[in-house]
């Protein structure tokens, strides 16, 4: 051994002299750097329970809980994430994820407890020292795990469709569909917000996994008329689409179309013909081939009940083909699902007016059931001077003539009076018929209860669309024709109650449009006309809509209902899901006797 090995550990005596780097209190004199990640935060209120926290999680250290206070609503789980720390390793990959950006870390991470539960909690829900702490980490802004833009739809371009009765829409390609569907978290929200409940998350993964024909049969199982949806469905799944709060929604409608175009019809009954049982003596009768017949027809024939479909008009689809213009659902796609609903039994009689060529009477005598699905085709009368003028027409009749391919003169200048899709659809069939077109709608833009797609697309293709605007009188020349439609300007007023804002005429602002047509559109009625008086008068009725229970059953024995006559949100997949509701009730009634 040296002598500098000896005395070696002499040298450390120098220490001796310098400020100890030991902390006394490391509770409190230690804190987390700014952007550590200690525990968690969450903003309850701003939290919409999607659950990808949860999903993401590689520990599953995250559970999604039910909350004192939190319901469930459109949109919104009523569920939070709870945290288990003796799982949680704190990569923040949850915070990363989430779609509100409602959960955070805060930068404290000493907590000591002899209780081991006390390390379950949920973040929000139970009340922390750290719950104040605006440092930690936080998801960075325009930070994004996943794309938040979708995939844009093209589209043919206004100049090209104006005098066209063309698809607007061209649809996804493969690459795409993929790229939209890799989008998609699988929060589930959609499925709770659809009518039908169709399990989205399900079928956009079967894109991802290039398995079309599955996501056919998932589609199916809960609506028989995906590529009409997938065209026209006012998509409200996408509203409430978690990816919506910091990018754009999902195009869950696209998605659902590429499928429905890209499997063969050839291949559909293959495809679809698991659950279809025994046929049974049971049979039923259904009045309209609109979605919620056709819908129903579809689900009672897979149980083995017969059902037939008294149509009053040459071609099914209700509202959908005589509604609808061509340029947003192609004819011949509604042609193709109702082909196949026949193809698989379902009998639809055309032509076929209950109350005129079949009384009620025989169906309800002769059927298990009856189901009324009439669509709302009486129109609404704007109820002002000069209605009844050569020139003054209602939406439904000019779109139901213009689809069944007649031609109808309106002049070189068209005023659409209303702010529905149905107002959107006539203004612009009006201006592909050549015509230079006006909506007049008595509220805002933002009030109109159009689809804002839909409003775009008049606005691309010139039409004319003047808010805030009541009409008051449609004016004659001196032939008794439409000559010019004279309205007030409007001012909002809040209403009292909370509800939306009213408009009220601005007094000295008549306006005067000069016009050769006028075409109403501010919503329509049923017509009950063909039930005899004993079952009308027993029929209970809520503002012109039948009553139903949640099987779509009314206050007459057996007789069930759906679609408008029912259904307030007078849309495609409301009465699809009206037909589904009522098939599970019947099939209820008829085959557990």
């Amino acid at each position: 051994m040296s002598l500098k090995d000896i005395l070696s550990p002499f040298s450390a005596w120098k220490n001796l002299a310098l400020e100890p780097v030991t902390v006394k209190d490391p509770l409190n004199e230690r804190p987390g750097a700014p952007r550590y990640r200690g525990f968690h935060k969450n903003e309850l209120n701003e939290c919409i329970g999607c659950g990808t926290c949860s999903d993401i999680c590689q520990n599953a250290a995250i559970d999604m809980v039910p909350v004192e206070g939190i319901e469930t609503k459109a949109g919104d789980s009523g569920l939070r994430p709870m945290i288990d720390y003796g799982r949680c390793c704190w990569c923040a990959l949850c915070v990363d994820i989430c779609s509100t950006n409602s959960l955070s870390l805060s930068n404290e991470y000493t907590w000591v407890n002899s209780d081991p539960e006390v390390f379950r909690f949920i973040p929000g829900a139970d009340k922390k020292s750290w719950d104040a702490n605006e440092l930690g980490w936080k998801k960075p802004d325009n930070y994004n795990l996943n794309e938040p833009l979708r995939v844009k739809m093209e589209e043919t371009a206004p100049d090209e469709r104006e005098m066209s009765f063309l698809e607007v829409v061209k649809g996804y390609s493969k690459e795409q569909a993929e790229a939209e569907a890799d989008r998609c978290i699988e929060c589930g929200l959609c499925t709770a917000t659809c009518p039908a409940h169709m399990d989205i998350p399900q079928y956009i993964k079967t894109i991802r996994d290039n398995n079309l024909e599955e996501g056919l049969r998932i589609m199916y199982q809960t609506n028989p008329l995906p590529e009409i949806c997938g065209r026209v469905c006012t998509r409200r799944c996408e509203t409430v689409c978690a990816l919506g709060h910091k990018g754009d929604a999902i195009s869950i409608r696209w998605l659902k179309r590429y499928i429905a175009d890209n499997v063969s019809f050839d291949e559909y009954e293959k495809i679809l013909n698991e659950g279809f049982i025994e046929k049974t003596d049971k049979k039923v009768s259904i009045i309209g081939a609109g979605p919620s017949g056709l819908s129903l027809g579809y689900y009672l024939t897979q149980r083995g009940i017969k059902a037939t479909i008294y149509e009053a008009k040459e071609k099914a689809g209700g509202m959908t083909m005589y509604g609808i213009p061509k340029y947003r659902l192609p004819m011949e796609i509604l042609d193709k699902e109702v082909e196949f609903l026949q193809k698989i039994g379902v009998e639809i009689k055309f032509n076929t007016a209950v109350g005129k060529n079949i009384s009620f009477n025989d169906l309800y005598n002769n059927s298990d059931a009856v189901f009324i699905g009439v669509g709302f085709e009486s129109p609404y009368k704007i109820g002002i001077e000069g209605e009844n003028l050569k020139g003054s027409l209602q939406a439904i009749e000019f779109l139901r003539e213009i689809n069944k391919g007649n031609k109808i003169d309106i002049g070189k200048k068209a005023v659409i009076v209303g702010g529905g899709n149905v107002a959107i659809d006539a203004a612009r069939i009006a201006k592909r018929i050549g015509a230079e077109t006006t909506i007049l709608y008595r509220r805002r833009v933002e009030d109109m209860p159009a689809d804002w797609e839909e409003i775009e697309g008049a606005e691309d293709e010139k039409v004319n669309i003047i808010t805030q605007a009541i009409p008051v009188e449609i004016i004659p020349d001196e032939k008794g024709k439409v000559k010019a439609v004279k309205y007030l300007k409007a001012k909002m007023v809040a209403d009292d109650k909370g509800g939306r804002p009213r408009p009220v005429p601005i007094e000295g602002s008549e306006t005067i449009i000069e016009t050769e047509t006028v075409i109403g559109a501010i919503g329509q009625g049923a017509d009950y006309s063909f039930l005899p008086k004993e079952f009308e008068e027993k029929l209970e009725l809520m503002r012109g809509r039948i009553v139903t229970d949640s099987n779509m059953k009314t206050s007459l024995d057996k007789v069930f209902a759906g679609g408008d006559a029912v259904n307030r949100t007078a849309d495609a997949i409301s009465a699809i899901a009206d037909g589904h509701k009522a098939a599970i009730g019947i099939e209820k009634m008829l085959l557990s006797e």
